[in-house]
Formats: C-alpha cells, sequence, structure tokens
C-alpha cells in the first residue's frame, strides 16, 4: 500500500476508520482474494487515496493510483451526461422516440412467451403499446436487455443466438441486430438492465456525426482533463493495465475480461471504457459541483438534479422486474442508481445520494448530503457484490 499518511489527517475523514479500511483491504490481498486495487476518497475538499497489492497477479508491479482499469458499466453514467448535454443544446428532447434518429428502431416489437398446442414454450410477437423514447434508453425501460444476464428467457436466448452480444461489432450492426430482436417487455413499463446505453452510444455518433471515442473525448474528457479515460490502451500506457486472476480464487472459474490493448471495432457505451481512480474522480466531482469543474461547465445545475432524481417512481410497477440490480433503498434515474429510503439498503447512505458500478469489480458513488465521493478500483468480477457491500461499510465508518 502506497503511504499516506498526510491524508489520514484529512478534514472529513475519521483516522481510525482509514487505518481500519486498510488494514482490511490489505488483508483481503494478502489472503489471495484479490491481486489489488484502489480507492479514492474525496470530501469537504480533502482527498484520500490508497492502492493495494499488485497490478497483475502474474508480475511484480505494484498497484498505483495510475493504474488503468477495464471499468465496463461504469461508462454508462458517462454517456448518460453525454447524452444530457446535447439534450440541454437542443439537439432532441428525451421524450421523441428512438426511432426518429435511429429509424432501424420503427416498428419493432414485444416478445411474449407462450406454449404452443404440445406445451412447449414459444415467443408471440405483439406491437409495442407506445414507442421506447430516449428517456427510456437512460432510465432502462425501453423493453431491452442482455441475453447472457439474469434469468434465461426466450427473448435471452434469441439476443445470444443473434450475435448482438459479440465484442466485433460497430455500434450501427448493434443497432440492427438489436432492433431485429424482439423488446422483452412493453416500453416505459418495468426496469430491466440492458443494452439500452449501448443505443444510447449510437445515437451520440448518429446525432453528433463522429465516432463515439471522439464524441466523449471532445465534450467530456479532454474538457475535464481526464488524460487516462477512453476506449484501449496504448502502447506507452500498457504497463498500467490492472490485470484480474485468471482463476476466480472463491468460485475456483475462469476470468475472462476484454482486451483493452487494441483499438476495438466496438466503441460499447454501455460497457467499454477504461480509467483510473483520479481520472474517473474527475468526472465524479463534476457531477457532484451540479455540472462544472475548475471553470469548466459541461451541464446545468438543474440538468444534474434531473438526472440524479429518481425517475422510476412515476412508472407503477417498473421495479417489480426478475432482476431489479440496484436493489432495495434505491430507484433509477439517467444513468444512476438513485436512493430513495434512508432504510431497506444493505448498507448506510444518504436520501439523494447516487451511484453506479462495473462488470470486473469497480464501483463509484456520490453522497450530496456528506459532500462524499468515493471510487473503488478492482479486477475482481466474480466478488464485486459483496466488496461492493464492504467498501461501503468501510467508508461509513470513515466519516467524522
Amino acid at each position: 500500500m502506497t503511504d499516506h499518511s498526510p491524508s489520514i489527517n484529512a478534514t472529513g475523514f475519521d483516522p481510525d476508520g482509514l487505518t481500519r479500511l486498510c488494514e482490511v483491504i490489505a488483508a483481503r490481498v494478502a489472503s489471495g482474494h484479490i491481486p489489488g486495487a484502489t480507492i479514492l476518497l474525496h470530501r469537504h475538499g480533502q482527498q484520500f487515496e490508497a492502492a493495494f497489492g499488485r497490478q497483475s497477479p502474474c508480475a511484480d508491479a505494484p498497484m498505483t493510483m495510475d493504474s488503468i482499469f477495464r471499468i465496463y458499466s461504469m461508462t454508462k453514467p458517462v454517456v448518460s451526461v453525454a447524452v444530457m448535454m446535447l439534450a440541454e443544446q437542443g439537439r432532441f428532447l428525451i421524450s421523441e422516440p428512438v426511432a426518429k434518429y435511429l429509424p432501424e428502431f420503427e416498428g419493432v416489437q414485444v416478445g411474449v412467451e407462450d406454449k404452443d398446442q404440445s406445451g412447449l414454450p414459444v415467443l408471440r410477437l405483439e406491437p409495442c403499446i407506445k414507442p421506447m423514447t430516449i428517456q427510456d434508453l437512460l432510465r432502462h425501460t425501453a423493453g431491452l436487455t442482455y441475453g447472457k444476464f439474469g434469468t434465461p428467457t426466450l427473448v435471452k436466448a434469441a439476443y445470444c443466438a443473434s450475435g448482438v452480444e459479440e465484442i466485433f461489432l460497430t455500434n450501427d450492426e448493434v443497432v440492427q441486430k438489436l432492433a431485429a430482436l424482439p423488446l422483452a417487455m412493453q416500453p416505459g413499463t418495468c426496469w430491466e438492465y440492458s443494452r439500452a446505453t449501448d443505443v444510447l452510444g449510437a445515437l451520440l455518433e448518429r446525432v453528433c456525426g463522429q465516432t463515439l471515442d471522439i464524441v466523449l473525448r471532445k465534450r467530456i474528457f479532454a474538457p475535464l482533463g481526464m488524460i487516462d479515460t477512453g476506449f484501449w490502451v496504448e502502447p506507452a500506457r500498457q504497463h498500467r493495465i490492472a490485470e484480474a486472476f485468471d482463476i476466480d480464487p472463491d468460485r475456483a472459474i475462469e476470468v475472462q475480461l476484454h482486451d483493452i490493448r487494441h483499438q476495438p471495432r466496438l466503441l460499447s457505451g454501455g460497457g467499454g471504457l477504461v480509467s483510473t481512480a483520479r481520472d474517473y474522480l474527475r468526472f465524479a466531482r463534476m457531477v457532484a459541483n451540479g455540472g462544472a469543474l475548475e471553470g469548466v461547465r459541461l451541464l446545468s445545475r438543474k440538468t444534474l438534479a434531473f438526472m440524479t432524481a429518481d425517475h422510476l417512481a412515476v412508472l407503477p410497477g417498473a421495479m417489480n422486474g426478475p432482476a431489479y440490480l440496484p436493489g432495495p433503498g434505491y430507484g433509477f434515474g439517467l444513468g444512476f442508481a438513485v436512493r430513495t429510503d434512508a432504510g431497506g439498503a444493505y448498507t448506510p447512505g444518504s436520501v439523494g445520494d447516487f451511484n453506479w458500478s462495473g462488470l470486473a469489480g469497480t464501483y463509484f458513488w456520490i453522497d450530496p448530503e456528506e459532500d462524499l465521493i468515493a471510487i473503488w478500483l478492482m479486477q475482481a468480477p466474480e466478488q464485486r457484490d459483496a466488496y461492493r457491500q464492504l467498501i461501503r461499510n468501510l467508508v461509513a465508518g470513515c466519516l467524522s
């Protein structure tokens, strides 16, 4: 672990809590549960950061605060911010149908599971009662899904068979394949974790006339000084890539993460970015500051407040789907899970705090009531759920 003794006494953090946090994570590394990790806390203008273990279980290089991680779905809040930047500039209304800008989705139908005369499951198609909107994409109520996550269904099986889950597609090709598949449910009725943010990435490309990497670099990364965030890692920086165990030590299964050493064909708005804790902090500080950072404004304060409000309360039954990932105590805004109750969740927090996470083990949250930003980065996908709760509990013990 790097030496951060000056930060231990930072205003707003309890020194004993920080020491305890570091001891717990260092013990998890020492026992072989994770190769390494970084944590960054920002509160009342003070910052605590620590790096633990090694960048890779196959090398001796220590983890550092400059280590680069696959952040997977922590890409989604970034893309959602870019979408709302265009909405704020009058490029579209989020109430508009997706098909207005991605005409491939015109006439898409909903797949309903039924049984044939022999009692075997079949998929019956029904027309959409109302079209999916850009707002539906932002809040995961568009009727889309993922083929590889959650309880198997006939629609998910169709996703897997279609090849839409492949990584060797362009965003246009993803849209073409998705639009040819049935929706998992009627748009605007149920929260379902999905390829929706990939579609938002394609929307950004169509509206801006540029590929998604250029859109995000020009509109977010360059203005905020996020120098290590992008869709792949160039050779000169590849010595900083954090890696996972080949075999997960708890479940004894193979760990497969996407290759970030070569420029990808798919610029996934739902999960393609790499970043560092310090880089992502700049994005998180902009969000926490109401859309601005160090004199650079990306969004208005009202738009950020709109994005981090719960957008599901007006949809009866929206959280009653087969797998509601934000979990108890949380609703969902436009790109973020949003806490709606002080109780009910598995971890301490404040009403109004918001978060999201990534498949390989990354997680962040912003608690406006506590003036707190917390960023946790590791590459241990099979252990991600437990570590999100562990880190929330440990950080709660650091607040003075």
